[in-house]
């Protein structure tokens, strides 16, 4: 991975946001989101959410091009229509499970339209609740079909798939990084990926996300990264480095180590705080990290890693990471 690295961040969080109780920020134009992130520092690219907030190919187009944004990824979001409000991938009614499918290949073609080279999707609305719920392995077969034919379509824009622990149910199906591979592997499709957000590792204390990086970087699929942060009790994304510091750390050390070369995506919400500060918060971190980690003496890092004496280990992280 590259110094500086390729930042980019999702259209939602530029933009007025909510949650159960209140509002934050003004509600702006796609090209006022565009406006802002030309103003970012370090960052010049967007994720953009289809439909919902870009539908038009001509527009983003023009957008791109006038700011000199580049697309990272179109989000397809396959949760907020009523008929997936049980899950759509997943539904027991197959014409609900064929709109997602749709929706799904009709982000395909917006993002060749747009020249985006991948789509991303997190299934947020496909899981459960309760015992006795859903049928598991129908849901799983579901999955696998409903997926396998959305990747076989335009198998030149890669689908990517982020999982999550949790919400909008209660256990979302793919909640974790091995059971997306574990997915991956039974569709079959080398034309797939999974989206590595920081947060949903972390959440409820689930994973390790450099581990994470390593695990997949030694898959036959590809990767992608969200950014953010949290308490580990909820997904609240907060801006890098405020929670789990030396875990981001440890995370940035092993994209560098995997030669990570696409975006480094913000899924962070500013809520309270100003968005432009939130998002040159994320890059001004997340660079300077990067040069710090790119300038280490890896090789006796990487011995000390694999040693079994943590504490020389701590001294090394003591000397070159804490003294930053």
């Amino acid at each position: 991975m590259d110094y500086p690295v390729k930042q980019a961040v999702i259209s939602s969080f530029l933009s007025k946001t909510k949650d159960r109780f209140h509002e934050y920020n003004e509600e702006k134009t796609l090209e006022e989101r565009f406006k802002i992130v030309s103003e970012i520092e370090g960052m010049d690219g967007m994720e953009l959410v289809f439909p919902y907030e870009v539908n038009n190919s001509d527009e983003l187009k023009i957008l791109t091009s006038k700011y000199k944004i580049n697309i990272a990824a179109i989000n397809v979001n396959v949760k907020a229509e009523p008929e997936f409000k049980n899950g759509g991938l997943t539904s027991n009614k197959k014409d609900v499970r064929a709109k997602a499918v749709q929706f799904i290949k009709d982000a395909k073609n917006f993002a060749k339209k747009v020249g985006a080279n991948k789509i991303t999707c997190c299934p947020l609305g496909d899981g459960y609740e309760f015992n006795f719920n859903c049928n598991y392995a129908q849901s799983w077969k579901y999955l696998i079909d409903t997926f396998g034919e959305s990747a076989s379509y335009l198998p030149e824009i890669p689908l990517f798939i982020e999982y999550k622990p949790a919400e909008t149910r209660g256990r979302c199906f793919i909640n974790t990084a091995a059971k997306t591979l574990c997915l991956l592997n039974e569709i079959g499709n080398k034309h797939m990926g999974v989206t590595i957000d920081f947060g949903h590792s972390v959440m409820f204390g689930n994973e390790n996300p450099a581990e994470v990086v390593a695990l997949i970087a030694e898959s036959p699929f590809r990767y992608y990264i969200h950014i953010n942060d949290n308490n580990g009790q909820w997904d609240w994304d907060y801006f890098v480095g405020t929670k789990h510091f030396l875990d981001y750390v440890e995370f940035l050390y092993y994209l560098q180590e995997y030669n990570y070369n696409d975006y480094i995506t913000s899924d962070t919400s500013p809520t309270r705080w100003d968005i432009k500060g939130t998002f040159e918060a994320n890059a001004r971190i997340t660079n300077k990290l990067c040069k710090l980690l790119s300038n280490l003496n890896r090789k006796e890092f990487n011995k000390l890693i694999s040693g079994e004496d943590y504490l020389k280990t701590w001294k090394f992280i003591e000397r070159n990471i804490f003294s930053l």
